[in-house]
């Protein structure tokens, strides 16, 4: 991520860099609805509507709070190397139409949206770790105290002006700590808290729909480049180009990967396997693409994928359940894009640092360490802890009834399709009687 620094007399508004951040602001808003497609899409028909608004609320949730006070935390004035605040920005009152974010010819308030959607989309990723089990309203409190307690200062560590791990020297171009290893470390938390799915490693829990798992899949790949290549700011040193190239070069590389790993272990290659190793690639790129080569994003983006498909047969063996593998992608992607840096820095792309493998030593990678440790076992701890909170005064899980029978159900009162009408006959506007509503919940892939 660019970093914050201080306003120069000299600069003047970029309408062109205006605009490229404000497009990359809407491809990254873009992601949170691709991310709820690709979750949907992975979870049984019960649970469709559920794991799409999982996501969907983050984007009101989350708005709010950053408007209100999260940008302030995140990137106001720095106090004590952990949280920042500016009274300025409280709600955006004292911020001027017109006023620029630090030396970039971008205004702030683009940079703020930018950073929104960061935002947004971090704790939607956790969703996919509770798959089935979560009552909608304590989610949704959830996401209000996790971004406030967990995300909005990790933000300011990393990215901010005077957070610890960015006067530290942490590399992390657009997330690999702040997004991903941040969710996936409170994803573990929680589950480890709530615990399993009734039925976990007794029933059939496939997706239900791969079609929508690819189309999220592919939803996530597009908005990903204004997610990664946005994070320069729009500069023109071709730092940005750079990130762009790759990110998709990272991706392709980790989805053959995944799909080689697949056909060797398992004897086929899938659609599943496919939109997985593509997100472990786009999620190892996100801290790296800015300080490694072309090839550098091949090696990167191939041992994400070998290690994250190796990584999500764990919960198996130790007994997490992790419903759609956010700690095996993301928790894992983001350990292994962030640590890599230290071995394949090339020195230049975003700055001169050098990592092992280009001659540098193991400074750097001591630094991505540290980072990558601090973050998550930050997020773990309070993560855990917010969710016995919540566990123990307005209980977390749905009751098991209601899991069996559908969350979709239970908690929307809908469902996510109108099996009544498969066999044809004139459109129904009015709600399915009680009979063939039971039926409907009967469906489950």
């Amino acid at each position: 991520m660019a970093p914050a620094i201080t306003l120069a007399a000299e600069t003047e508004l970029s309408a062109a860099n205006t605009g490229f951040m404000l497009i990359c602001s809407a491809l990254v808003m873009l992601m949170t609805p691709g991310l709820a497609f690709f979750y949907g899409g992975m979870v049984r028909v019960k649970s469709t509507l559920n794991m799409l608004m999982m996501s969907f609320i983050s984007l009101g949730i989350v708005t709010i709070l950053w408007v209100l006070y999260g940008f302030s935390m995140a990137f106001g004035t720095d106090s004590g190397s952990v949280i920042g605040w500016n009274s300025d920005w409280v709600g955006l009152s004292g911020v001027e139409t017109g006023e620029l974010w630090g030396s970039y010819n971008i205004p702030l308030l683009a940079f703020m949206v930018f950073q929104l959607m960061f935002a947004i989309i971090t704790p939607a990723l956790i969703s996919g770790a509770l798959a089935d089990r979560v009552k909608f309203g304590a989610w949704a409190l959830f996401v209000a105290l996790w971004a406030t307690i967990v995300y909005f200062p990790v933000a300011h560590w990393v990215w901010g002006e005077g957070g610890w791990a960015f006067d530290l020297g942490v590399i992390d171009f657009a997330g690999g700590t702040a997004v991903h290893i941040n969710a996936g470390a409170a994803a573990l938390g929680v589950i480890l808290v709530i615990g399993k799915r009734v039925g976990f490693k007794k029933d059939p829990m496939r997706p239900h729909s791969l079609p929508l798992v690819m189309l999220g899949a592919g939803l996530l790949w597009f908005g990903w480049f204004g997610f990664n290549a946005g994070s320069w700011l729009g500069n023109d040193d071709g730092v940005g180009t750079l990130m762009f190239v790759n990110t998709q070069v990272a991706t392709a590389a980790a989805m053959l990967a995944w799909l080689l790993y697949e056909k060797i272990r398992h004897g086929a290659f899938t659609t599943l396997g496919a939109a997985s190793g593509a997100v472990a690639g786009l999620v190892a790129i996100t801290p790296s693409g800015g300080a490694v080569s072309p090839l550098g994003a091949i090696a990167v983006g191939a041992i994400a994928g070998l290690l994250c498909a190796m990584a999500v047969g764990l919960k198996y063996k130790l007994g997490y359940d992790d419903s759609l593998d956010v700690v095996g992608v993301h928790l894992v992607g983001g350990i292994v894009g962030s640590l890599l840096v230290g071995l394949f820095a090339s020195g230049k792309g975003q700055s001169e640092v050098e990592g092992l493998f280009y001659g540098g030593g193991l400074e750097q990678f001591w630094k991505q360490c540290a980072g990558v440790g601090a973050v998550l076992a930050y997020s773990l701890i309070v993560s855990a802890v917010l969710a016995f909170i919540l566990d123990k005064t307005i209980g977390m899980r749905v009751s098991e009834d209601d899991e069996v029978a559908g969350i979709d159900q239970a908690e929307h009162a809908e469902t996510a399709y109108d099996f009544s009408g498969a066999g044809g006959g004139a459109a129904r506007s009015t709600v399915p009687a009680p009979a063939a509503d039971s039926a409907s919940k009967k469906v489950d892939a």
